[in-house]
C-alpha cells in the first residue's frame, strides 16, 4: 500500500518543491518534507514534550543540550517534538503541563537547528465557563466565540496570542520556523468543549475557518502546516464528516490510544490507516499518527509486537506518542532508561528503520 500511494505523494512532494527555495514559505518546505517522509519506506518517531521533562525528572539543559528519555535509551532524540499551547490564551508564562513558554521556544529553536520537526496541539480553557478544555458543561461554547457570540472578541484575543507566539519562533537569522498546528483535535469524540456532541457541524467548520483566517490573514503567518486530527473509532464517513476542506488542511492525522487488548487496538489502527490512505490519495494529503500510545506500556514488546504490525506499510510521515509525566510514575508513553519496554523500543527503531532526529538530516 505504501509504495502505491507513495507514488501519488511523491508527486505531491515534487510539486511542493518545484519552486525555488527563495520562493517557498516555511510551511511549504515542511509540507514537502512530510510528503517525502510519507512516501518513503519508513517514518519518523515523535514524542510529546520530549525535551521538556521526562519520567521522574524536570527540565534539564546543559550548554544548550536538552535531556530526553528517548535520547538516553536510543542515543538520539525523537525526530518530531510535540508541544502544547494550552495556557497561552490566559497570558500565563507556563502551559497546562507546567512548561515555561520561553523554554519551549528554546526547544523549538534547538529542534529547528538540528533539522527536526515541531508539532503544536492546543488545549485552551473553556472561554464560556472558565473551565478547562474538558469542561463540557455548556454546549454553547463554540457558538459563543463565533462572530456575534458573547465571547467572540475574547477569543480573537486568544488567537492573536497564539499568533504572536508563532511569530516569536524564529531561527538565528530571524526566519520563521515552520510548525505543524493541530487545532480542535479529537473532535469526533465529545470530551472537549469543541467535540461532536457540543457543537454542530456548521459551528465546528466555522471555528476552524475563524482560527485559520485569524492566524494566516490577520496575523500574517506563513509558517503553519495545518493538521486535521479526529480521534480513532470513527469510520471513513465519520472521519470526513467535519473536514474543513482541502484548502484548509495540509495533513491527515488521527489520535489513537490503546485501552483494551493488543489485538483490538491493532485492528482499529490498521483499519483506520487503510481508509486514511485512500483519503490521502484522493485529497493529496500525507498522513500521520498525530497522537498515540499505551499508558505505562504494560506489554514490554508493544512496539514490535503490536504497533509495528498495525502500521504495516501505511504511508505515514510520522508517529507521535504522548508525554512522560515527571510526577506521575505510570503516566508515560515512551520508554525511559531502565523501563521494561526500552529494549523492544530500540529493536523497533533499528529493525524498522524508524527515523530519529539525526536521521532527518541524512535522508
Amino acid at each position: 500500500m505504501k509504495k502505491t500511494i507513495g507514488i501519488m505523494i511523491m508527486g505531491l512532494a515534487a510539486g511542493l518543491t518545484a519552486c525555488s527555495t527563495t520562493e517557498q514559505t516555511a510551511a511549504e518546505r515542511l509540507k514537502a518534507e512530510l510528503a517525502c517522509l510519507a512516501a518513503s519506506e519508513t517514518y519518523a518517531f515523535g514524542h510529546q514534550d520530549a525535551v521538556m521533562y521526562g519520567h521522574g525528572w524536570t527540565p534539564v539543559q546543559d550548554d544548550g543540550i536538552f535531556r530526553s528519555d528517548v535520547q538516553m535509551i536510543a542515543g538520539d532524540y525523537p525526530a518530531v517534538l510535540g508541544l502544547d499551547l494550552g495556557g497561552i490564551e490566559t497570558g500565563s508564562g507556563e502551559n497546562l503541563d507546567g512548561n515555561d513558554f520561553d523554554y519551549m521556544r528554546e526547544a523549538v529553536r534547538f529542534y529547528d537547528s538540528k533539522g527536526g520537526i515541531v508539532s503544536f496541539s492546543w488545549h485552551p480553557r473553556n472561554p464560556l465557563t472558565g473551565g478547562d478544555s474538558w469542561d463540557v458543561s455548556d454546549d454553547g461554547t463554540v457558538a459563543s466565540i463565533l462572530p456575534g457570540g458573547s465571547r467572540h472578541e475574547q477569543f480573537i484575543g486568544w488567537l492573536d496570542a497564539v499568533g504572536e507566539y508563532f511569530k516569536s519562533l524564529t531561527d538565528k537569522d530571524g526566519n520563521l520556523i515552520p510548525v505543524i498546528f493541530r487545532p480542535w483535535h479529537e473532535h469526533s469524540g465529545s470530551w472537549f468543549w469543541w467535540g461532536q456532541s457540543h457543537c454542530s457541524r456548521e459551528e465546528y467548520l466555522a471555528l476552524w475557518d475563524l482560527t485559520r483566517r485569524q492566524l494566516v490573514e490577520e496575523c500574517g503567518l506563513d509558517n503553519i502546516v495545518w493538521a486535521y486530527s479526529p480521534g480513532a473509532g470513527c469510520d471513513r464517513d465519520g472521519y470526513m464528516e467535519r473536514y474543513p476542506g482541502d484548502g484548509m488542511v495540509d495533513l491527515f492525522g488521527v489520535d489513537a490510544y490503546e485501552y483494551g487488548s493488543n489485538e483490538e487496538y491493532a485492528e482499529l489502527l490498521s483499519s483506520t490507516l487503510e481508509f486514511m490512505a485512500e483519503l490521502g490519495a484522493e485529497h493529496g494529503k500525507p498522513l500521520a499518527l498525530t497522537e498515540i500510545g499505551y499508558e505505562s506500556i504494560p506489554d514490554p514488546e508493544w512496539f514490535t509486537g503490536t504497533l509495528d504490525p498495525a502500521i504495516g506499510d501505511a504511508p505515514i510521515a510520522y508517529v507521535l506518542v504522548w508525554r512522560n509525566a515527571p510526577d506521575r510514575p505510570t503516566h508515560f508513553y515512551a520508554p525511559y532508561l531502565g523501563s521494561p519496554s526500552a529494549a523492544d523500543f530500540t529493536k523497533w527503531i533499528s529493525s524498522r528503520g524508524v527515523l530519529l532526529l539525526n536521521d532527518l538530516t541524512t535522508n
